[in-house]
């Protein structure tokens, strides 16, 4: 029999010459007995189903060349075939594949066959990597069925759009008018305020405890000294040791708000025979001095005035770019300059183009500026020196625009801005935004300064004249009667 015919020739090619001499004693194949003993230690082999077979080393061959086997795997592969059921030699060729031309797989890896030496010690019997990967037919990968598929969102038939609100909502609001805006925006000062003077009467007689605690109250909603002791003596006034329901003392604390603001409820005019009319709007930084120019040239606008507004704030490139858009939307003329521009000249250049235009209303927009700061003063006081070159009356009015929320520091900016900028009026802005807007009327009780215009809000509409009775009894929680 030639070589390649002897049993175990494709395992001797896999693996090297066996050490023994060969032939060794021939095995008769005897035919299967119908009831086997089952084998001690049974071998499995290859199965086409991915099983893994052990390892093909037998002890007739002896010791294996692992080295010359592991350059020898990538070019011949294993048999594949089923287990024989009667334990016969796992040797031997099966008829199936004798004589067939079988070639590894490319790129697959080589490894030694399990339990043998250089093998993983914790592998034990696993089959090798070499059999069970390389040499083993792949099954074609099976794709995961198809999950149901989101539905699309439906697409606008309509490009997106800035939301307006509906006609029939804002006739509703126009309404209410200015008296719903007003409880809106001051709604947080008058819930704060009410709920202590409903804890304090509620149920208890009227005494110098209780005044005490309501005079706190009101000093800490920026009420200020004078104007809290001087509500709580009304309140007191001939009711001592007597009860007293909260509606009372709300509708005395709102008689005493309209008693301390009504010298300094002025309407702002413009004076037509001054023109063009200045108005230089001044302020610390975040106070709302441009939206308020922007606001105020809206109602200015409707009352029939013509208008150009004066981009002075050139410190904060945006508000030259804010002041812009305020004058597209009011369809007014804006003079501006480079950020850092020089803001007294650019003032005298806003003058000379209003004048010579015959515009009605010039709105001089400045950068915002601390109170304690003197170089940032001196350069206010510039402004105006430069103006008053043209026009020895100009500015006609230097409005204060001042943040509700500030508090108490308001004193401050109404004494410094004062000495430095002759303020002629006020303007105060976000009082919703704070739960302390009693600050006006300690601001009426100290300077006695106008009190132009109000705001409670970003809208346009949100800021209105300034109205005491309106102010007092939405500060006080009450209807307007």
């Amino acid at each position: 029999m030639s070589e390649d015919k002897r049993p175990g020739w494709l395992l001797r090619r896999m693996f090297g010459k066996k050490e023994e001499a060969w032939p060794p004693e021939p095995v008769p194949v005897q035919a299967p007995d119908p009831k086997p003993a089952p084998p001690p230690a049974p071998e499995p082999v290859l199965r086409p189903d991915l099983e893994p077979v052990a390892s093909p080393a037998s002890p007739s061959e002896g010791q294996p060349d692992f080295a010359t086997a592991a350059d020898d795997v990538s070019h011949i592969p294993l048999p594949a075939s089923e287990p024989a059921e009667d334990g016969s030699n796992k040797n031997t060729v099966p008829d199936e594949i004798e004589g067939a031309d079988l070639q590894p797989i490319a790129g697959a890896e080589e490894r030694p066959p399990a339990g043998t030496a250089g093998d993983a010690p914790d592998r034990g019997a696993e089959p090798a990597d070499t059999t069970t990967q390389a040499f083993a037919p792949q099954e074609a990968p099976r794709e995961a069925p198809d999950a149901a598929p989101e539905p699309e969102p439906e697409l606008a038939s309509e490009p997106a759009q800035i939301f307006m609100p509906e006609p029939e909502a804002e006739s509703e609001g126009e309404k209410r008018g200015w008296w719903s805006r007003l409880t809106g925006g001051m709604k947080r000062t008058s819930s704060a305020l009410t709920e202590r003077v409903t804890g304090l009467f509620t149920k208890r007689k009227l005494d110098a405890d209780t005044l005490e605690e309501l005079e706190d109250a009101l000093i800490q909603a920026d009420f200020g000294v004078e104007t809290a002791t001087r509500i709580s003596e009304a309140v007191g006034k001939g009711r001592y040791e007597k009860g007293i329901s909260p509606d009372a003392v709300r509708e005395i604390l709102a008689t005493e708000v309209e008693r301390a603001l009504a010298p300094v409820a002025v309407p702002f005019v413009i004076d037509t025979a001054k023109k063009p009319f200045v108005i230089l709007m001044i302020g610390v930084n975040g106070a709302g001095k441009t939206t308020t120019i922007g606001k105020l040239a809206m109602k200015l606008k409707a009352d029939g005035h013509s208008l150009m507004l004066a981009a002075g704030d050139t410190f904060r490139a945006a508000a030259i770019e804010q002041l812009k858009v305020w004058g597209q939307r009011t369809g007014t003329p804006v003079i501006a300059r480079a950020q850092g521009a020089d803001a007294a000249g650019l003032a005298f250049d806003a003058y000379e183009a209003a004048r010579n235009a015959g515009t009605d209303v010039l709105l001089i927009d400045t950068a915002g500026r601390l109170q304690n700061k003197a170089g940032l003063m001196a350069e206010l006081e510039k402004i105006l020196r430069v103006i008053r070159k043209i026009d020895a009356e100009a500015p006609h009015a230097v409005l204060l625009v001042l943040d509700a929320t500030v508090g108490q520091n308001a004193l401050s900016q109404v004494e410094l801005f004062s000495k430095a900028a002759q303020v002629t009026g006020l303007v105060m802005t976000k009082l919703d935004g704070t739960a302390r807007g009693g600050i006006l009327v300690a601001l009426a009780a100290r300077f006695g300064l106008p009190v132009h215009f109000i705001g409670v809000g970003e809208g346009v509409e949100d800021l209105e004249p300034f109205e005491a009775r309106d102010f007092a009894r939405a500060i006080a929680g009450l209807d307007k009667g």
